[in-house]
């Protein structure tokens, strides 16, 4: 294969994949966003490794794009942004504690946690979900429509239905961004 028509294959294999995204789920993931800026909640992110990525951007998109100029405004935290924290609890405790133990020192009921895993089985994103969704948060869960726990637990599942980490991470970006930009170009 050349490498003109691995590209072309590439791109036409995500816009495959994103096509078949169920738009229902991202209303009501923009609908729960809306609810937590307007009654003052938290929303958390978290991930690992290109996760942990679209996570932190997502975070910069709501905080700053989403919230600069605006009447109402949003709390979001990414838990994958403090390194110093992450390392701590990795040290000293385990890697599945990193963020299940920052939602301890501040989730609350109602507030929400975006989650996501490209697996859909990371173990510290499981304790984080399960955490919060024991303490009455909304969860919303980016992951893959093929599997995963992640996917099970989440009471709101953003699907993309691919295997490929590259279609994934693409979707979710994207995912993310259909979130933030509902606000930041105030469509919603």
């Amino acid at each position: 294969m050349s490498t003109v028509d691995y590209v072309k294959s590439y791109l036409s294999e995500v816009t495959s994949v994103m096509q078949q995204i169920d738009p229902e789920p991202l209303v009501r993931a923009i609908e729960c966003m809306r609810e937590a800026r307007d009654n003052d909640r938290i929303i958390f992110t978290c991930g690992n490794g290109g996760s942990a990525s679209i996570a932190s951007e997502m975070v910069v998109d709501t905080n700053k794009g989403a919230s600069y100029g605006k009447e109402k405004r949003f709390r979001m935290i990414g838990l994958a942004d403090s390194i110093a924290t992450i390392t701590a609890y990795a040290n000293d405790v385990d890697y599945e504690s990193v963020f299940v133990e920052q939602l301890k020192n501040w989730a609350k009921k109602d507030d929400v946690l975006i989650a996501i895993s490209g697996s859909g089985n990371s173990p510290n994103i499981i304790r984080a979900v399960e955490y919060a969704n024991e303490v009455g948060c909304t969860t919303i869960g980016l992951t893959t429509g093929e599997g995963g726990r992640l996917r099970e637990i989440s009471s709101l599942p953003l699907l993309a239905p691919s295997g490929n980490m590259g279609y994934l991470e693409d979707c979710f970006y994207m995912m993310t961004h259909v979130l933030c930009y509902a606000f930041i170009d105030d469509k919603v």
